[in-house]
């Protein structure tokens, strides 16, 4: 019924479904961290601060149209909503030490464990903030945690 209420010709709604990689049946999360690393390929070739400049408009506009297509759809962070994959998967890529595929596949499995298992502390945000910043919080602190895992295990491993 919810996804009934959606309507990819609103760019806030194609925005919130990942382009439409939410809508897959299939872990609509997992698909929409995937469709989040063409997108980041591309941001990377931007100098970095410009990188986390596009990061943090993303997070902007994220919290604003997370917030509208929920509020759209009647229910709260919808699976189908994937934006905040997208904005946790660019924090968590932002950390790679190479531009290497391999890096690339332990950061989307680095993230997407930290986003489907939630441990603390991205349990309690995800628990205690409501609206479109709770949407987006819990990718963004998994994104911030995976990040800082890959820095760490880049530095030991490339000393």
């Amino acid at each position: 019924m919810a996804k009934s209420r959606l309507k990819m010709s609103n760019p806030w709604h194609l925005l919130a479904t990942g382009f439409g990689s939410g809508l897959s049946p299939w872990m609509p999360g997992t698909m929409g961290s995937l469709a989040a690393i063409p997108f980041w390929y591309l941001m990377s070739f931007l100098p970095q601060d410009l990188y986390s400049l596009a990061v943090l408009l993303g997070i902007s506009i994220g919290v604003y149209l997370c917030h509208r297509t929920a509020k759209d759809m009647g229910v709260h962070d919808h699976g189908s909503i994937v934006w905040d994959e997208f904005i946790g998967m660019w924090i968590t890529l932002m950390a790679i030490p190479v531009n290497d595929w391999r890096w690339v596949l332990a950061g989307f499995l680095l993230f997407r464990v930290l986003d489907i298992w939630k441990p603390w502390p991205i349990r309690w945000f995800d628990r205690n903030v409501h609206g479109g910043m709770g949407i987006m919080v819990d990718d963004i602190i998994a994104g911030v945690i995976s990040a800082a895992i890959l820095y760490c295990a880049g530095h030991y491993w490339l000393i």
